[in-house]
């Protein structure tokens, strides 16, 4: 089961976007909380509570407890704005969710002993992670914060794919209801051949046959 993670918040009155700049001047960012019936809220957040929470892949695919003004909220990451380029944060949404329905949520896989596997030690392979994270079901209570994966045994020619991930109890991938052609390969190892260009033919004859004088270029006697 995944941590307990407590981000803590600001109820505001304030709205529109004159207000959320102040805020973001005063190093706050503007946020919003909706969802499970309830009326949308909107709050405000330390910037650098966001921002280092957001250094943390939990931050966005695990169940979240929302301190607003000391009441605590289960929410999820919903959407989220950056600045182009600058390290700030401008706004978020989190999603209210029920403890005791199903959510969809996003979750990392983290990738074990690749460099240890039969495939990882020969030349000439490429190991590509064509998914690095896996949507999954199940009640917030059970959500996992990553998935792992172990490719100690991945071999040359092997195809990882999803009904093949070891999942705790309770976790389901919904993909793999929809049939065998929605099991995605998560990782692949392909051997890869060198093309080596061949030398180019002689000009003139083809070999062992000497090459025969143009007419009229034969030496008179």
């Amino acid at each position: 089961m995944a941590k307990t993670h407590e981000i803590l918040a600001q109820g505001r009155k304030d709205e529109g976007k004159g207000a959320s700049r102040r805020l973001r001047r005063a190093a706050f960012v503007p946020a919003v909380v909706y969802g499970a019936g309830q009326p949308a809220e909107s709050i405000q957040i330390e910037h650098n509570t966001i921002l280092l929470a957001a250094r943390n892949e939990w931050f966005f695919s695990s169940v979240l407890d929302l301190n607003v003004d000391g009441k605590v909220q289960k929410v999820l990451v919903r959407d989220w704005q950056k600045h182009p380029f600058k390290q700030q944060m401008l706004h978020m949404d989190f999603l209210r969710i029920n403890e005791n329905e199903a959510i969809r949520v996003n979750v990392p896989l983290h990738f074990l002993n690749q460099e240890k596997s039969p495939a990882g030690k020969t030349a000439g392979v490429v190991i590509s992670h064509n998914l690095n994270e896996v949507e999954v079901s199940c009640l917030p209570k059970d959500l996992p914060e990553f998935i792992e994966l172990d490719l100690i045994d991945l071999k040359p020619g092997d195809i990882v794919h999803l009904s093949q991930l070891k999942l705790p109890a309770s976790v389901e991938i919904p993909a793999l209801h929809l049939g065998a052609d929605h099991d995605a390969a998560v990782v692949t190892a392909v051997t890869v051949q060198e093309e080596v260009d061949e030398a180019p033919a002689a000009e003139g004859a083809p070999e062992g046959e000497a090459a025969k004088p143009a007419a009229g270029d034969a030496t008179k006697k």
